[in-house]
């Protein structure tokens, strides 16, 4: 029985192979992405207008179809398990950013002491937009044709479920790591930073600045620290002194450092990653704690 996609004609209905260890989409319902960029971008898939092979490419993401994601400049690689037997390769390019481009928005960024701030702290400032404006440019794609898919299926619509698969993971992928949308035009996260550096110390006044005397910068090295004169403490080691480690205690919020670094890239677990960790921190803290303390757990003196 076939089904009628609005603007296409019919199509015949295919159920894709399951997969293992496939990509999953963190969100269960509703829609992809949170932060505004990560909406921006799933705007532009949404405005191809190609119906039903849109929430098709919702299920696809969800169901962990998409096999790999590999996003480089100018360019996102994907394979993608449909219905047969091997998986589709999945190209979305966007135009990079021309390097006389990039050095206009420098201007612009570094001229806005907020905006060099955040990006240098690792964080997409909210009006970034406006930078980009200011120097003729623009972050997302502003129309279709600034977009080319290819999807190896033999569907004929272009872009496919399959390509709309992979750009909603995009879309997820780009709350997790903001910088990821500067890399597919063109500028990597650690290329951004080098350049906004290099711009700010041009820009910065170079009044009372100069060179460090010698004597200046021995004051400020920290001392080395003697060696012990005692041949078998030297050799052997001695014990630590009390209160070297300070309190030992299980940390009153779980997973801290991991929910610092953030979500894993392209999260392929059944489980929303950080729940996931902070369930293993939870167990693994306290047990931790007691090994430290030389305590016994109840369930280990049990068994003894």
């Amino acid at each position: 029985m076939s089904r009628w996609d609005w603007g296409y004609g019919y199509f015949k209905p295919s159920r894709p192979r399951a997969v293992k260890g496939g990509i999953k989409a963190q969100s269960r319902r509703g829609a992809f992405g949170e932060s505004w960029w990560a909406k921006r971008w799933i705007a532009v898939l949404e405005g191809f207008h190609i119906g039903a092979r849109l929430g098709r490419g919702r299920s696809y993401a969800r169901g962990g179809q998409v096999l790999s994601i590999a996003v480089d400049k100018g360019r996102v690689r994907a394979k993608v398990q449909g219905s047969q037997p091997r998986p589709y390769d999945v190209v979305i390019e966007v135009k990079p950013i021309p390097d006389a481009g990039w050095e206009r928005l420098i201007k612009a960024l570094s001229g806005q002491a907020v905006f060099a701030a955040k990006l240098l702290a690792g964080e997409m400032p909210q009006d970034i937009e406006r930078a980009f404006g200011k120097a003729g440019l623009s972050l997302f794609p502003e129309r279709l044709r600034d977009l080319k898919t290819d999807c190896s299926c033999p569907d004929w619509s272009n872009p496919c479920k399959h390509i709309a698969a992979v750009y909603y993971l995009l879309g997820e992928e780009f709350d997790r790591d903001p910088f990821l949308i500067f890399k597919l035009r063109g500028l990597s996260r650690e290329g951004l930073v080098e350049r906004l550096g290099a711009s700010g110390k041009k820009e910065a006044p170079r009044k009372g600045r100069g060179k460090s005397s010698p004597a200046a910068e021995k004051e400020m090295s920290p001392p080395k620290e003697p060696l012990v004169p005692d041949v078998p403490v030297f050799w052997e080691g001695a014990g630590l002194p009390d209160g070297l480690i300070g309190e030992v205690r299980v940390p009153p919020a779980p997973a801290s450092l991991v929910k610092r670094l953030g979500s894993f890239p392209f999260w392929r677990g059944e489980e929303r990653f950080m729940e996931a960790v902070e369930a293993v921190y939870l167990q693994a803290s306290p047990r931790g704690l007691n090994v430290f303390l030389g305590d016994e757990m109840p369930e280990e003196r049990e068994r003894a």
